[in-house]
């Protein structure tokens, strides 16, 4: 069955269009069992995040392009309005590229670990689903393992880095002391977490934290002495806020332009600072319109994160070639599993003889010969059977002075090979 990795992320396509492609949680699972009923996928999963949305598949030959149709057709798109945006890697290059996404090799941020969590994430949803079998169950496992060696091995890690932590970098360079600032971060997912865990240690002058469930904005913002309110009450508390980051799994903006608007008249042109690293995207794109509001999308952080990647390039080293020793490991694997097993082959046909003259000593028993009679049939029977076709190729391989079947016949049958058989 040949293996597809098929998607888009945030060198391909811009976020507009990850945004529309994008699956949330409830979508993945649902448009996970659409997925693996479509004629000839065996096997898949959904990885979808802020930069990527990608389908993992094992197809039947001749289904490779069932993915690809089935993607367009539930975003509701035409082919060749993805065409241009989406890779689609086979067999060796879709193993190497999910170990590459799961060590964050093919992160925005080089090295960044939220991605293996992520993928983790969608592992689970595609078990729920009973949509992984041996194979790419086998290949998740192994994504795992060559992610914990390639943090452990490699320096990858060594400085703090993430899509959340990129952004309390950039506010850090709008305001020269974030302890002067009021900040509302909105969401309570593990983004808007290190976020918040990043600001603290900035010692901000205010935290804010909305979410759409009060409770969850509560447990964060009590964690670092900060203030929770619902979401929608943020037009009310909008205009505190000198910087906002905002990461939420919503499908619609959650901050329009004239909620901004209004915030912006009510601090008397204070300017306002926003990061909207969501996708789809939680601030109305409109907002960087208004004056005296300075918004950052995920796809304006690059350059922030560039400064990082020339830190972790000595590593990513490291790290491809960990990889790559990884690849040829799992395929050798799974190529096996595509090869013919002789032992079961020999062990059936072992059983199928076994079986033939069982059935005509039994007989005999019946038509009143003697069980010694019987058991003498059923065991020279069975013993010229079993070894008629080996026999004839060793007599075969003697005369043809084949040394090497002689001696793997004396290895195979646990016989010294001076003592194989020759004929």
């Amino acid at each position: 069955m040949p293996l597809i990795a098929l998607g888009l992320n945030h060198l391909t396509a811009p976020v507009a269009l990850r945004e529309q492609v994008a699956f949330d949680g409830a979508l993945s699972s649902q448009a996970l069992d659409d997925l693996k009923r479509q004629p000839g996928v065996e096997e898949a999963m959904i990885l979808s995040t802020c930069n990527r949305t990608e389908l993992y598949c094992s197809v039947t030959p001749g289904a490779e392009h069932v993915p690809q149709s089935w993607l367009s057709h539930q975003q509701r798109m035409t082919p060749q309005r993805l065409d241009e945006f989406l890779y689609t890697h086979f067999e060796d290059e879709a193993v190497r590229h999910m170990f590459r996404v799961a060590t964050g090799l093919d992160s925005l941020v080089l090295g960044e670990p939220q991605i293996l969590g992520q993928v983790k994430d969608a592992y689970q949803i595609a078990r729920e689903a009973q949509s992984l079998r041996a194979p790419m169950d086998r290949l998740l496992q192994h994504t795992f393992a060559v992610a914990k060696r390639v943090r452990t091995d490699t320096r990858i890690g060594a400085h703090t880095v993430s899509v959340a932590y990129t952004a309390v970098r950039l506010a850090e360079q709008v305001f020269t002391d974030l302890r002067q600032a009021c900040v509302l971060l909105i969401g309570a997912g593990e983004t808007i977490e290190l976020a918040a865990r990043h600001l603290a240690d900035k010692k901000v002058r205010r935290l804010l934290v909305a979410n759409r469930t009060l409770e969850n904005a509560q447990a964060l913002a009590s964690q670092h002495s900060g203030y929770a309110i619902a979401l929608h009450d943020l037009p009310r508390h909008l205009a505190e806020a000198d910087i906002v980051i905002t990461s939420t799994a919503s499908r619609q903006p959650v901050v329009t332009r004239d909620m901004v608007a209004a915030a912006i008249g009510q601090r008397r042109r204070r300017p306002m600072f926003m990061v909207d690293i969501a996708v789809p995207r939680d601030i109305d794109p409109g907002v960087a319109t208004l004056d005296d509001v300075y918004l950052y999308g995920i796809d304006d952080l690059r350059q922030v994160i560039d400064e990082n990647r020339k830190s972790r390039a000595s590593a990513a080293l490291d790290a491809e070639a960990i990889i790559e020793l990884q690849v040829q490991r799992y395929m050798s694997w799974r190529r096996a599993l595509s090869v013919r097993n002789p032992a079961l082959d020999m062990r059936s046909a072992a059983e199928a003889h076994r079986d033939e003259v069982l059935l005509r000593a039994q007989a005999m028993l019946r038509n009143g010969k003697s069980p010694e009679e019987a058991l003498a049939y059923l065991a020279n029977t069975l013993t010229n059977k079993l070894l008629h076709a080996p026999s004839a190729r060793l007599r075969d391989a003697a005369l043809a002075g084949d040394l090497d079947l002689l001696h793997a016949a004396g290895r195979l049958y646990g016989l010294d090979a001076d003592e194989a058989p020759s004929a």
